[in-house]
């Protein structure tokens, strides 16, 4: 057990760390790092190594985190809301890999499912937090556009990404879930 949670904390380490250095591939190109979104990266791999409670909370701290120190993205509203997006993301993979068969298939839909779930939230919170702001106007057009159309790119990038590294991490055994 003792090992577990020191497995977890280590995982969450390396993955926070992870979700402070990747944006800083795209940094230069806002536009770019916008689309791709590299910093959703750690917090996929969160859920699906470390499970829905610890990949949530870690998930949740990259961004907050990451704001606080290089601020970007802007903590409020931005990086809050991103927080949650974040934490459902890992969250839904963990519960979706806890309680589907190990399969190529269960993977993505595992991480399609919690990609959408994340980017519900991240409308919620988003739209909750500003509602009251007359100088951001956020409607469902722009949440429609800002979470899917503009996000192609980086869904792909994901899609592409995260299940060979999740099973890579299987095959070798290095997931605590």
């Amino acid at each position: 057990m003792k090992n577990r949670i020191i497995k977890k904390i280590t995982y969450c380490a390396v993955l926070i760390a992870l979700g402070m250095v990747l944006p800083f591939l795209t940094g230069q190109i806002p536009e770019v790092g916008s689309a791709l979104s590299p910093i959703h990266i750690p917090a996929l791999l969160a859920g699906f190594t470390v499970g829905p409670v610890w990949g949530g909370l870690c998930a949740f701290i990259i961004p907050i985190l990451r704001s606080l120190i290089f601020i970007m993205p802007p903590l409020f509203p931005k990086a809050l809301a991103m927080a949650f997006e974040m934490a459902a993301y890992a969250a839904v993979c963990g519960i979706l890999q806890r309680n589907l068969p190990k399969s190529i298939g269960h993977l993505y839909l595992s991480q399609i499912s919690a990609m959408l779930a994340g980017r519900i939230v991240y409308g919620i919170v988003f739209a909750l937090f500003t509602m009251n702001n007359p100088d951001i106007n956020y409607g469902f057009t722009a949440f429609i556009m800002g979470s899917f159309v503009e996000a192609v790119p980086g869904i792909v990038l994901h899609l592409a990404i995260v299940p060979p590294i999740v099973l890579a991490l299987r095959k070798a055994r290095l997931t605590v879930e």
